[in-house]
C-alpha cells in the first residue's frame, strides 16, 4: 500500500507531465489531481474543494468581469489608440506601446490587453510603413512584464499571494511592484536601446482581426467601465483604510457594471474563465497535499541536499528562478506557478528562511515566457502577424530574461531579507 507522501509525489509527476504535454486540458488535469488525491485518501472533501472557493479565486472572478467591461465597451481599444499620437519613429512607438500595454496589463488580463492592442499596432505599422516585426514582440513582452505590477496582473500572482497569506504574512495590492516595476522600466529601456536591434525587420503576413465596431456603444458605458475599474483599483490599494477586502471590492465593481447595463449578465458570465478557476482550485489541492503529507519538504530536502551542506539562500533563489523560467517557456505560466510555489515555500522553510523572496522569485520567473512562441498565448498570437521564427523569440527574449534575472537577484535579497 502506497503511503500519502508517495501518492502525492506521483500525482505531482502526473501533473508536470500533463501540463507539459497538454494532451488534455490544463484545467482537467488539475481537477483529476484534486479528485485523485481525495479518492486515494490523501485529502478529505473539504481539503479537496477548499481551493475552488478560495477568496483569491473570487477576486479573480470579479476582476474578469470588471476587466471585460473595458474590452466589451471598446474603452480598452480607445486607450490603446493613444499610441498613434506617438508614431513619429519606430523606437518612440515601441516605448509608447510598451508603456501603455505594461500599465494596462497590471490591472487587466495580459492576454486580453494584447488581443485588443495587436490589431491597433498592426494598423499603425501598415499605415506608417513601420515594421510589424519591430512592434509586435515588444507589445506581447510588455503584457507579461506589466502583469508583475499588481497582484491581479496574472492568475499566478494570486497563487503567490495565497501562499504568503497561508503562512500568516501580510500582503498588499502592489506586492510585486518593488520588483515588477523596475523590470518593466528596464525592459522598456532595453528594447528602446539594445533589444530593438535584435527584432526582425519584417512586415508579417495576414490581417489582424479588428474585432467589433464600437462606434455604436454609448459613451457613458465606456466612461463608466473606466471609472468602475479605477474605483475598484483604488479600493484595493486602500483596502486597510476603507475596511473592505479586495475580493469584495472586485465583486462590488462587477455587480455595479451588470446592474447599470454596462455589461450584460451573459457577457459577464462568459468573461469568467472557468479554465483558470479550475486550474487554480485543483492546483491549490495539490499544494495542500504537498504540505500536509510532507512531500513538499521531501522535494526541498532533496534539492538542498544536492547543493551541499548549508547552501546559500541566494543559490536556492537562483535555482528557483532558472527552473521557473525554463518550465514556463514550454508550459502554461499559471500551471508552472502552481507547481513551483509550494516547492519554493518548502525550500525556504528547510533553511529556516523568510519565504517571501522565494515566492516572489517563483511568481516572477514563471512570467518570463519570452524565449519561445508557445511560452504564453500572446506570443503565439503574433507569430504570423509579425512574421516571426522560433529563433526571433530566442534572440529577443533570452536577453530580457537575463535582465529580469539580474533585477530579481539584486533586489529580492535586499527588499525581502532571508533572515530578517
Amino acid at each position: 500500500m502506497l503511503n500519502p507522501t508517495t501518492i502525492t509525489l506521483l500525482f505531482l509527476l502526473f501533473a508536470i507531465v500533463m501540463f507539459v504535454l497538454e494532451k488534455i486540458p490544463l484545467a482537467l488535469t488539475a481537477t483529476i489531481v484534486a479528485i485523485g488525491l481525495n479518492l486515494t485518501g490523501v485529502l478529505d472533501a473539504s481539503g479537496t474543494f477548499a481551493g475552488y472557493i478560495n477568496s483569491n479565486v473570487i477576486l479573480c472572478v470579479g476582476m474578469f468581469v470588471v476587466g471585460q467591461a473595458l474590452f466589451e465597451t471598446g474603452m480598452a481599444n480607445k486607450i490603446g489608440g493613444i499610441v498613434t499620437k506617438f508614431a513619429k519613429s519606430e523606437r518612440i512607438l515601441i516605448i509608447a506601446i510598451m508603456v501603455i500595454v505594461g500599465v494596462m496589463s497590471g490591472f487587466l488580463s495580459n492576454t486580453g490587453t494584447a488581443a485588443v492592442l495587436i490589431p491597433v499596432v498592426c494598423g499603425i505599422a501598415d499605415e506608417s510603413g513601420y515594421s510589424r516585426g519591430k512592434l509586435l514582440m515588444p507589445l506581447v513582452f510588455a503584457a507579461a512584464l506589466g502583469g508583475n505590477l499588481s497582484i491581479i496582473g496574472a492568475p499566478g500572482n494570486l497563487m503567490g499571494v495565497d501562499a504568503m497569506e497561508n503562512l500568516g504574512m501580510k500582503t498588499g495590492f502592489f506586492e510585486y511592484l518593488p520588483v515588477g516595476g523596475p523590470m518593466l522600466l528596464i525592459g522598456i529601456l532595453y528594447f528602446a536601446v539594445i533589444g530593438y536591434k535584435f527584432l526582425p525587420d519584417t512586415k508579417g503576413e495576414g490581417t489582424a482581426d479588428t474585432g467589433r465596431d464600437y462606434s455604436q456603444v454609448p459613451q457613458w458605458k465606456q466612461i463608466t467601465s473606466l471609472v468602475v475599474l479605477i474605483v475598484v483599483i483604488l479600493a484595493m490599494i486602500f483596502e486597510e483604510q476603507i475596511g473592505i477586502a479586495l475580493q469584495v471590492s472586485a465583486c462590488v465593481g462587477a455587480i455595479v457594471l451588470v446592474l447599470t447595463g454596462v455589461i450584460s449578465e451573459k457577457a459577464a458570465l462568459q468573461s469568467i474563465d472557468l479554465k483558470v478557476v479550475l486550474l487554480f482550485g485543483g492546483s491549490l489541492a495539490l499544494a495542500k497535499a504537498l504540505e500536509t503529507t510532507g512531500a513538499g519538504t521531501l522535494i526541498a530536502d532533496t534539492i538542498v541536499g544536492a547543493l551541499g551542506a548549508n547552501p546559500n539562500p541566494i543559490v536556492l533563489l537562483l535555482v528557483i528562478f532558472i527552473v521557473g523560467c525554463v518550465l514556463t517557456n514550454f508550459m502554461s505560466n499559471t500551471a508552472t506557478t502552481a507547481l513551483m510555489v509550494p516547492i519554493a515555500v518548502s525550500l525556504a522553510q528547510s533553511l529556516g528562511a523568510d519565504p517571501r523572496s522565494m515566492i516572489i522569485a517563483t511568481v516572477i520567473s514563471c512570467s518570463c515566457a519570452y524565449a519561445t512562441p508557445i511560452g504564453m498565448p500572446a506570443n503565439t498570437m503574433v507569430v504570423g502577424l509579425g512574421g516571426y521564427k522560433f529563433n526571433d523569440y530566442m534572440k529577443s527574449g533570452l536577453p530580457l530574461i537575463a535582465v529580469s534575472f539580474v533585477i530579481c537577484m539584486v533586489l529580492l535579497p535586499i527588499l525581502y531579507p532571508f533572515f530578517p
